[in-house]
């Protein structure tokens, strides 16, 4: 597929989505969202990719939500779910198996925080402002703003966004667990390239498991996610990657891990 709204950079083991803006600033709208889906498709495949990346070109990460259009108000409930769900890109995104890392290189508001929110890690410029946008301003999220936001922030400040519109800068988004790091904007693609290496420099399947096993946590009582943490460490003890960090380990030297 040929893209006109993100431009993606794969140099396995890492790979990066950029949003492109259509003459204003990055509004995730039909074209986006199907381009982000099709991206994150062909990297469901792609078991040399260990970390993905995901940022905006231009001034802002993504911001704003669109409205649907005239005949989709007018339809039937069925045609204006497909609608929705067409415009999931942040439900692509978490389902990506590898670590996920967005880049806040500007603002992220509305549908544009409801992607971030999909990512493992965030990275932010110090001066990014977030914001999820004030319901009936800029619509009812769709894309797991309700859900994600209040697991990362809790409830209190998740409700406080959500029905009054409330803004974070990155430093208060980093106090609030909302952001990972927080740097200089000139600074950012540096700190966000060594953030990625970190990752890429852990055993792959391990760091897939691990982010299944985190992503689980919230629907699973203790009990069930400890047995989960158990049967995906047994499993981690047939690897290959296993043998090869411990040899390492033995021998004093870096681990070369081949995702196997």
């Amino acid at each position: 597929m040929r893209y006109q709204r993100i431009k993606h950079i794969l140099e396995p083991p890492y790979a990066e989505i950029q949003l492109i803006p259509a003459g204003g600033p990055i509004t995730i709208d039909e074209l986006l969202a199907a381009e982000i889906i099709d991206i994150c498709d062909e990297l469901l495949f792609q078991d040399d990719i260990r970390v993905v990346s995901i940022t905006g070109q231009g001034q802002a990460f993504a911001t704003g939500r669109i409205s649907p259009p005239a005949d989709i108000v007018g339809a039937d409930s069925s045609q204006q779910l497909d609608w929705i769900n067409g415009l999931k890109a942040a439900g692509a995104v978490a389902g990506l198996p590898m670590p996920v890392v967005a880049v806040l290189n500007g603002d992220a508001t509305a549908h544009g925080l409801e992607l971030a929110l999909a990512a493992d890690l965030r990275i932010a410029a110090d001066f990014v402002v977030v914001a999820a946008g004030k319901i009936g301003q800029v619509g009812f999220p769709f894309d797991g703003a309700t859900q994600r936001l209040p697991r990362l922030v809790g409830p209190a400040l998740a409700r406080d966004m959500l029905l009054t519109g409330r803004t974070l800068t990155a430093s208060e988004c980093l106090d609030a667990g909302l952001v990972n790091r927080v740097v200089a904007a000139n600074e950012l693609s540096a700190a966000a390239r060594a953030l990625a290496s970190k990752i890429v420099d852990a055993a792959p399947i391990a760091s897939r498991f691990a982010k299944e096993a985190v992503n689980a946590a919230g629907d699973m009582t203790l009990a069930q996610g400890l047995r989960l943490e158990a049967d995906l460490s047994i499993i981690l003890q047939s690897t290959s990657d296993r043998e090869e960090g411990l040899l390492a380990f033995r021998e004093k030297r870096v681990a070369r891990f081949l995702g196997r």
